[in-house]
């Protein structure tokens, strides 16, 4: 059986914690943040967990981490 290559894309955005959850960052936080709030933009520097309907593909994308 061969090795499964790693989506490069996704391995820079998502981590596997050490109970097994995916990480991810939040969005909206690029660009135009002037009129945001500074509440907003400051939650949205927390991470954030994947939906759960996700997971499975998200786990096939990073088989490694």
């Amino acid at each position: 059986m061969p090795k499964i290559k790693t989506h490069r894309g996704a391995a820079k955005r998502f981590k596997v914690t050490k109970s097994g959850k995916i990480k991810r960052a939040r969005a909206y936080k690029s660009h135009i943040l002037t009129k945001k709030t500074s509440k907003r933009k400051r939650n949205l520097r927390k991470g954030a967990y994947i939906a759960a309907a996700e997971e499975k593909n998200i786990r096939r994308l990073i088989p490694y981490k």
